[in-house]
Formats: structure tokens, sequence, C-alpha cells
């Protein structure tokens, strides 16, 4: 299941030129040139008095986004029964496979529909919340205190990543970004197909086994959603530079988000994987 849920989550590239209209890099310095396109005719803004794109503004809806993912996981964490003496905890997957389809069409409608991402957005962390909730109460029956280290280590890496970002020791550049995005495509292949084989026989098992392959394995991918960061850091910086519509923040807010639940749940597996050795 977690790695069907790790498709979901790592369905970002949310963030690319074409989604958020910008279509005006230089390619021959890899700077910004000023908006040309028309301004956007898609209604009110999202920040209620109106406004473009600010720095602050995305962060603001980040933080809520998930805050609304910590108190539904919390809720469902909190719903699911321990389990008796030897027995293992019960998840309720119709709540799991539920959030997990509601997730996906949220990101859809965001990703297509950039303007309704602050309606999408919040859907998306309400769902994801059930699915985080119920997957890592399962982690942390089996792994005494390993979401609370899964966590940390997420922010941690968010933090890493944005200073190194914010310093220039991590540029992102079209070649850089094409790597990244081929690396991350070709992944979720993998994923996609790994689980229809999975269906009918069984999936490789380096993908959730803690041999020295497996670990490696779950170090690339963590590695890969980390770096991640920096491109999503690139795409609100440049949308702050062109200056697009206050509701961005919320499109934006959305695929950092995307690759922060991403980031979590393959740090939780390779925390597991860890706890094998």
């Amino acid at each position: 299941m977690l790695g069907v849920v790790t498709v979901v989550a790592m369905a970002n590239p949310l963030l690319t030129d074409k989604a958020m209209g910008l279509g005006n890099l230089d390619k021959r310095n890899d700077s910004w040139a000023p908006p040309t396109v028309e301004p956007m005719n898609d209604g009110p803004v999202t920040r209620w008095d109106g406004g473009i794109m600010t720095v602050a503004g995305t962060a603001s809806a980040t933080m809520m986004l998930l805050v609304l993912i910590l108190a539904s996981a919390t809720v469902t964490w909190l719903s699911i029964d321990a389990p008796a003496p030897g027995e293992m905890v019960q998840i309720p997957f119709g709540w799991v496979i539920g959030g997990f389809i509601i997730g996906l069409i949220a990101v859809m409608v965001g990703s297509f529909k950039p303007h309704l991402a602050r309606i999408a957005a919040p859907i998306y962390a309400l769902a994801e919340g059930v699915v985080l909730g119920a997957i890592s109460r399962a982690y942390s029956e089996q792994y005494n205190g390993i979401v609370l280290q899964a966590v940390g280590a997420t922010l941690g890496v968010f933090v890493v990543m944005l200073l190194l970002y914010r310093s220039r020791i991590i540029k992102v550049t079209d070649r850089t970004r094409r790597i990244v995005m081929g690396a991350m495509m070709g992944l979720m292949a993998f994923y996609l197909v790994s689980f229809v084989i999975g269906m009918f026989g069984s999936m490789p098992s380096f993908i959730s086994d803690a041999s020295p392959m497996g670990i490696a394995f779950s170090l690339f991918v963590a590695g890969l959603a980390a770096f991640s960061l920096a491109l999503d850091f690139d795409m609100i910086e440049k949308g702050v530079a062109n200056k697009l519509p206050a509701h961005m923040e919320w499109f934006c807010a959305l695929g950092l988000v995307v690759t922060l639940v991403w980031l979590y749940l393959e740090i939780l597996r390779l925390l597991s994987k860890l706890r094998e050795n």
C-alpha cells in the first residue's frame, strides 16, 4: 500500500513553467524576463484582498495545509483501535483507499485548474491526512517512535534544502530540472509497473526489504524527493518574480506539500528498513 500511495505523493511535477504560465524564461541566461502574457481572467484571486503572489502568502498557505494534514492524520490515528497483544493493528483500508482517490483527484484538479487550488489544496490535505494517519499508525505499532523520527527528519531535510537553495549552493537550471523530472517520471513508472506485477505475483523485493540494495534504493528515492524541494523553491521564486496572481500561492503550496508528503513516506520506509538491521 505504501508503494501505491507514494505514486500519488510524487505526482508532482505540479510546479512547472507551463502550469504556472511562465513562458518568458530567457533560455540564454536562465533568468526571468518580465511577463508579457495577458492577466488571467479566472475570476477573483485567491487572497481575499486581491493582489499578487508573495513568498509570505505561499508560506502561509503551506502552513495551513500542513495543519490540516496534521489534524486529519491525528483524528485518523486516534480512531484506530489499539491491537490486542500479539496481533497486527487493523487499518481501515476503506478510509485509506478513499483518501488516496480523493487526494489524487484534488491534485489533478489543482494541476489543471490552478485558480481552483485554493479549494483543491485543503481537500487534498484533509484526504492525505487520513492516508498518512493510518499508515503512520501501522508503522508506529511495529516500530516504536519511528513516526516522530520520520517527521523530524522530514522537517530537517526541508530546512537544509531551503538553506542550500537560498545560499545558492544548490542552483536549479534547466538541465538540473530535466534530470530530476526525468528521474521522477522513471521512478513513477517503476512503481506502477511493480504494482501491476505485484497483483499477479510479487513485487521486486528490494522495494520493501532491508537488504543493502533495498536500503540503497530508499536512500536514492528519499534523496530524489529532497532535491525536488529545490525545484519547488525555484518555481515559487519564479512565480513571485513574475508577479503572478495571488491564487498561485495556493497552487505552489499544494505542489510543495505534495513533495513533503512524498519525502515523509520515503523517510518512513527508509527508517523501517534501518530498524530491521
